[in-house]
């Protein structure tokens, strides 16, 4: 993204100094953030784009903010000590890169300001009293609705005409396990598409969940909104290959990994625009005050490469439509 374009949108966040903050608190801001994955090369696909945000705002790392990282590597019982350890080391803003996070934050502090990232259903987990007045110490951004599944059992329809049946791959120790199965049925009854749930909750019950999913003999298969199902994504795709099976996802990451398709929010653009939250937020606003926003952009990438290994025609039309094709 061209920095001329970025700074275009980010209308008046960026119209205050930065050296107000320091001017008014004597002191260098420190943001903590909550990642659920082991490390900075595991994150480094959305840290890098948050990282990218606050230097366009004129945050320098090592100059004029602190961010400390704390890495949860998908011990989710983890985040409320790594909550602790944050609001210990004073920091003035957090940053929570998925619902589990968001919840540990906010067990942790009600006067620390929180900014969410990836949370499907805001208000669904009482993080936030509406969008549009979050009210409390949080906002942040909602990034899923009913709608996108519908649009991926679209999607694959037009790849597959035939579809009858199709698998929903779920983690039931999601954070919005309920919400996700619940928004899949829904969009499967309307498209008159028969839906079963094949559980996995580790990376270890992959291959047998796998197993399972063969032995429904679907037409295709939808992976859940989950961490461990997006951070298990080379493992999934390389399954999903062997087994001849057409897979859609929702992060661009994912059909990149090896699925056949992905449909859903730019989360690089989300969390390269958390920076917006964490700049208003150290220039004196509320979070509370702060309406929680919804993605206003999605993408579309066919993995052409996949779709040839397990004998799927991708249509023409849908390879126009794309936002990247992957040969």
């Amino acid at each position: 993204m061209k920095r001329r374009a970025f700074i275009a949108g980010l209308g008046s966040a960026a119209a205050l100094p930065l050296l107000a903050w320091g001017q008014q608190s004597g002191k260098t801001p420190r943001i903590g953030v909550l990642w659920h994955a082991a490390n900075e090369q595991d994150e480094a696909v959305f840290l890098n784009p948050l990282r990218q945000g606050l230097n366009y705002l004129g945050y320098i790392e090592g100059k004029n903010i602190e961010v400390l990282n704390r890495f949860a590597d998908e011990h989710y019982d983890r985040f409320d000590a790594l909550a602790k350890d944050l609001i210990d080391a004073k920091v003035d803003v957090i940053v929570a890169s998925i619902g589990f996070a968001a919840l540990a934050a906010k067990r942790a502090t009600s006067t620390i300001p929180i900014v969410f990232v990836a949370v499907p259903d805001p208000i669904g987990l009482h993080l936030v009293e509406s969008l549009a007045h979050p009210g409390g110490n949080l906002t942040g951004f909602a990034t899923m609705s009913a709608d996108l599944v519908a649009k991926r059992l679209e999607l694959l329809r037009d790849c597959l005409p035939k579809l009858s049946s199709v698998v929903l791959l779920h983690n039931p120790k999601s954070e919005v396990a309920g919400l996700v199965v619940g928004d899949a049925q829904n969009a499967a009854r309307s498209a008159n598409i028969k839906l079963s749930v094949v559980e996995a909750q580790t990376s270890d019950e992959l291959e047998a969940a796998f197993l399972t999913i063969v032995g429904r003999n679907p037409d295709a298969v939808i992976v859940g909104v989950d961490a461990m199902l997006y951070n298990e994504r080379a493992k999934i795709a390389e399954l999903a290959i062997a087994h001849r099976l057409p897979v859609i996802a929702g992060t661009a990451q994912q059909a990149q990994a090896g699925l056949l398709m992905s449909y859903g929010a730019d989360g690089i653009d989300i969390f390269r625009r958390a920076a917006i939250f964490v700049d208003k937020i150290l220039k004196g606003a509320k979070p509370g005050d702060l309406p929680v926003e919804q993605p206003t952009k999605f993408q579309l990438i066919v993995n052409s490469r996949t779709a040839h290994e397990i004998g799927v025609a991708i249509p023409g039309s849908i390879e126009l439509r794309a936002d990247e094709v992957i040969e």
